[in-house]
């Protein structure tokens, strides 16, 4: 009985993450009320209070959830440029397809550009993003002169830009071709040139026939 009970209270928690994930996409933050994320959830006010004591708490559980992009991170053996390539892929594809993602980085973009803003989610991309650039300069792709840390930060200010644009743009549907583009545009920069030829910008065979992604054409892959 205990264990249903709390099968249960799984279910609940997981439609109130659900229902909080629409409301917030589509609204934001600040004009999203808790009856908002009742109604999409379909469960009662207290069952809602149960789990989460505000609306603040829901908000930073779901901006907790982007980071399961970046989980496999840690078991690759040898992470690297294409790593953090295909991670940008893989975000592109959350952002696309996943509500509770697209929730979270509205959040983390609302959270971070005004009252108060909060840095953290941005620190721990950062810090994935170096986790594979650092690797990838130890190893010569790229270039030695270059700080990986300044580098893994001007990445995740530009893949920001970027699904901000996309979105507002075309409501995300150019968004692997915008990512495959900032790679195109960026590794020239980073990257001796005889080994550019080696990465993918628009994501290694694997990553995307994992997404569902077709072939790139010859115009991504950038010029040695």
């Amino acid at each position: 009985m205990a264990r249903a009970r709390q099968e249960r209270a799984e279910i609940t928690r997981q439609a109130i993450l659900d229902g909080a994930a629409i409301a917030f996409d589509r609204a934001g933050f600040g004009s999203t009320s808790l009856s908002d994320v009742v109604k999409h959830a379909g469960v009662t006010k207290g069952a809602l209070y149960f789990h989460f004591p505000s609306k603040e708490a829901l908000a930073r559980t779901l901006m907790e959830e982007q980071f399961q992009v970046a989980e496999g991170v840690p078991a690759i053996v040898d992470p690297g440029l294409q790593t953090a390539i295909d991670l940008s892929h893989q975000m592109a594809h959350g952002l696309r397809t996943n509500v509770r993602i697209r929730a979270a980085i509205r959040l983390v973009v609302e959270f971070g550009s005004f009252t108060d803003p909060d840095p953290t989610p941005y620190n721990a991309w950062i810090e994935t993003s170096f986790s594979c650039l650092k690797p990838a300069q130890d190893r010569g792709d790229v270039l030695p002169h270059l700080d990986a840390r300044d580098l893994a930060t001007y990445l995740i200010a530009s893949f920001t830009g970027v699904q901000v644009t996309s979105h507002v743009r075309t409501t995300r549907e150019d968004l692997h071709t915008r990512v495959t583009d900032l790679w195109n545009f960026l590794l020239p920069g980073i990257t001796p040139a005889p080994r550019i030829p080696l990465f993918d910008p628009a994501g290694s065979p694997e990553c995307r026939a994992a997404l569902g992604l077709p072939a790139p054409d010859s115009s991504s892959v950038p010029v040695g």
